[in-house]
């Protein structure tokens, strides 16, 4: 099966500080991957490795065989249509509104829309995140759930086929979560990639096809949740530690 993405000996330092190790791992096309691990031992470093937010400090990181550090400008532009990162503090821009925040990714990839196809791009990914308050207010009017609800309408503006997600239901009420969980399963019946950071033992159970354990900012383990179920052992650690 082709990969989406494939680190290759990937070590990445910050501040000084080594925070991944030598990590080789493959995300296959298709699939949903989990990213577990004990708090600080490196998921959302890592997930920004694979979205190419971060470049490593050593290693290669690529997209569709490409090599991310080495693609070319229109190379780097169809990368970042074709994929969206759903920050963990929804990374919204505090000068904007809302509705400038989720109009810039049609802006940049798709500027053959008129203003009335964004508007109306706008307003249907809006109601299927639950958003239903007013557009034109600035980010710091919202809870950090409704910050959310906007990261994550913002990452599904040009229709994605790669979901990069960083904790993504945090701050959410059950509700929310569980209807971007529909909406991440709606995306896994179309084939898209996607690779998720959480600490919610059901989320993992719900949406994870393969699960990599990191320790320490390692790559320890990469596990099909098949795996996890057969393996009492291994499935209590996924319950009750190391998420």
């Amino acid at each position: 099966m082709e990969n989406t993405i494939s680190l290759k000996n990937v070590s990445f330092t910050g501040q000084n500080v080594r925070i991944i190790h030598n990590v080789t791992i493959d995300i296959e096309q298709g699939k949903t991957t989990a990213l577990v691990g004990a708090s600080g031992c490196g998921k959302s470093t890592l997930l920004k490795l694979c979205a190419g937010l971060l470049l490593p400090t050593s290693g290669e990181v690529y997209y569709r065989g490409k090599n991310i550090s080495t693609m070319n400008r229109q190379q780097t532009l169809e990368f970042r249509r074709e994929s969206a990162f759903v920050f963990q503090d929804s990374a919204l821009w505090a000068n904007q509104t809302l509705y400038q925040c989720l109009e810039l990714p049609l802006r940049i990839h798709h500027p053959e829309l008129s203003p009335g196809e964004r508007r109306g791009r706008i307003a249907e990914i809006s109601a299927e995140v639950g958003y239903r308050r007013d557009l034109q207010i600035r980010p710091s009017a919202l809870s950090m759930g409704e910050q959310k609800l906007i990261g994550f309408a913002r990452a599904l503006m040009c229709a994605p086929t790669t979901l990069f997600l960083d904790e993504w239901t945090e701050s959410l009420d059950d509700s929310a979560a569980n209807r971007l969980g529909t909406l991440v399963k709606r995306r896994q019946l179309d084939n898209n990639t996607i690779v998720f950071v959480s600490h919610n033992p059901g989320i993992i159970k719900s949406l994870a096809q393969h699960i990599i354990l990191l320790v320490g900012g390692y790559a320890y383990l990469k596990l099909t949740v098949e795996q996890i179920r057969e393996d009492k052992d291994l499935a209590e650690l996924l319950e009750n530690g190391i998420v």
